[in-house]
């Protein structure tokens, strides 16, 4: 498979910036709001934005529990900012109400890096990732406290876990998607063309 159809949850959040991204990566990028349009995708991004918004739209549009259904089935997914915490199994300081998707044995924090006005960028050698190091923008980031034996830390900012992989599922504190760096990206897509070869077997 050499052009994979990867969708991003578009229910809020920078879904044009991944949209861009994956294109870059010469995957089939197209966004994903509804139930049946999961059925179409080889993977999926959820992007940053506001983790409880995003939850609470994924249940009133229907998606958030046929969608974890597909990420214990295999769906390669990858998660930034929101969308890792929405990929934890547990949050360490949930909103009232907040859901998640799960697929990833760790717990994590909220807005562990501070707010909107202490964002930042950094420099992040993220396992897997040739070359230089990722430049990471943390906008509201979330870390990861701690992770399962089946987790695999990928890269640490000033001592705390911000990417991490288990199987098919990635995520990560920062935003690769907004600096025209699309390598991370590709990580993900060759996770999502090796995962259809083996299902192809």
């Amino acid at each position: 498979m050499t052009n994979p159809v990867v969708g991003v949850l578009a229910l809020q959040g920078d879904v044009r910036e991944h949209l861009v991204a994956l294109a870059a990566t010469d995957a089939v990028a197209r966004p994903v709001r509804r139930p049946e349009e999961l059925d179409g995708i080889d993977g999926l991004v959820i992007p940053g934005g506001e983790s409880t918004t995003i939850s609470k739209l994924a249940v009133l549009f229907g998606v958030l529990d046929p969608l974890r259904a597909r990420v214990r089935a295999g769906l390669p997914v990858y998660g930034t900012c929101a969308g890792m915490i929405l990929l934890a199994d547990k949050i360490l300081d949930p909103r009232s109400g907040q859901e998640t998707v799960g697929g990833i044995d760790m717990i994590v924090r909220r807005n562990a890096f501070g707010r909107q006005n202490e964002s930042f960028e950094a420099a992040v050698d993220v396992r897997g990732v040739a070359g230089d190091p990722v430049q990471g923008v943390f906008i509201r980031a979330p870390w990861v406290e701690s992770v399962g034996g089946a987790v695999e830390v990928l890269a640490e900012h000033d001592g705390h876990i911000v990417a991490v992989r288990q199987g098919d599922v990635l995520a990560t504190s920062f935003h690769p998607e907004l600096t025209g760096d699309h390598r991370v990206h590709a990580l993900f897509v060759d996770m999502v063309r090796a995962r259809a070869k083996a299902d192809a077997l």
